[in-house]
């Protein structure tokens, strides 16, 4: 690892740190502002007592300044602790280890999709010019303007109720059968990213075939497939990659969208459920872990980049 490198990566740890304390800040105050008194969730949604109450805020630490609360959260996330949901009366940690396997599945299933389908058209639309590109842009430009409920809706439609090719709720059991009732949620949550990727491919591999140095390689006799893997792709991956990680990131999130519609009980419709229903422990863990893979993932792929191409990850860095 160069100096350089390992510089970078040393400033992308304290960043992604001082990220995730403004997080957590920022997450836990917005919380605590949200319409609603959580000593009526902690009472079990009757009108507590006076009693009652002073009991409830001393326990969880209510009749604290914000700051010591704030403290003594933090205190308990970083020890393990993420405290007991409101209204499941469970351990977070135990609500959210029981359903982050399945949308961790999904999301893995949609990255499959995305970077085969989406940087594989990409390429295709890149060097096939004529009717395959053609074919590419006017499918990328319907993706890109298909909201991912509305794909779901349709897949549910045409593949579940039309031809009962797939089932539409649930996640199934066992790994092959669960594979086999996300497909049509991993394809919903695909089409729109699928369509922007291969854009960006399509658009960063163009930009390489043109350049200065390719038409040189191409002048001194070098095989066109040698060219396209060592000149253009090779040069075109930076920007593909930095593209495709921040998509892929940003997947834990919306996958919310796909589990509602299809009934699949990951950590996207806990976190729906958990803020509909005032669960304050959940949303606030929750919130913050969609956070934290947020930049771990991003951090993870400048590290890939910086590697790749120096010159790109700093570029990328100051952009």
């Amino acid at each position: 690892m160069t100096t350089g490198v390992l510089r970078r990566v040393l400033g992308k740890l304290g960043a992604l740190l001082l990220t995730l304390f403004l997080a957590s800040v920022v997450i836990y105050s917005a919380i605590l502002l949200t319409p609603g008194d959580p000593v009526v969730a902690l009472a079990g949604g009757v009108r507590p007592t006076p009693e009652l109450i002073a009991v409830i805020k001393a326990e969880h630490h209510l009749d604290q300044p914000v700051w010591i609360q704030y403290l003594y959260w933090v205190g308990g996330v970083l020890t393990g602790d993420f405290g007991t949901s409101f209204v499941y009366k469970t351990p977070v940690v135990d609500l959210i280890g029981s359903r982050f396997g399945i949308t961790l599945l999904l999301v893995l299933y949609t990255v499959l999709l995305i970077v085969v389908f989406g940087v594989g058209s990409g390429i295709l639309a890149a060097r096939r010019r004529g009717a395959a590109e053609k074919a590419v842009l006017v499918g990328t430009s319907v993706g890109v303007a298909m909201p991912t409920f509305v794909v779901a809706i349709l897949l549910i439609f045409i593949f579940g109720r039309l031809l009962g090719w797939f089932p539409v709720f649930g996640a199934g059991e066992g790994l092959l059968d669960n594979l086999y009732h996300l497909t049509l949620p991993a394809i919903s949550l695909s089409v729109l990213y699928i369509a922007y990727v291969s854009r960006i491919t399509r658009g960063a591999i163009v930009a390489q075939a043109h350049s200065e140095h390719v038409d040189t390689a191409r002048v001194r006799g070098i095989p066109s497939e040698r060219i396209f893997r060592n000149h253009v792709f090779l040069n075109a991956s930076p920007q593909i990659l930095a593209i495709s990680g921040t998509t892929i990131a940003g997947l834990f999130a919306v996958s919310a969208i796909a589990e509602q519609a299809f009934g699949i009980g990951g950590i996207g419709s806990l976190l729906t459920e958990a803020a509909a229903r005032k669960d304050l422990p959940v949303v606030q863990i929750l919130s913050l872990l969609l956070v934290a893979l947020f930049v771990v993932l991003n951090a993870v792929v400048d590290v890939v980049i910086a590697f790749i191409d120096p010159d790109s990850a700093r570029s990328r860095r100051t952009a």
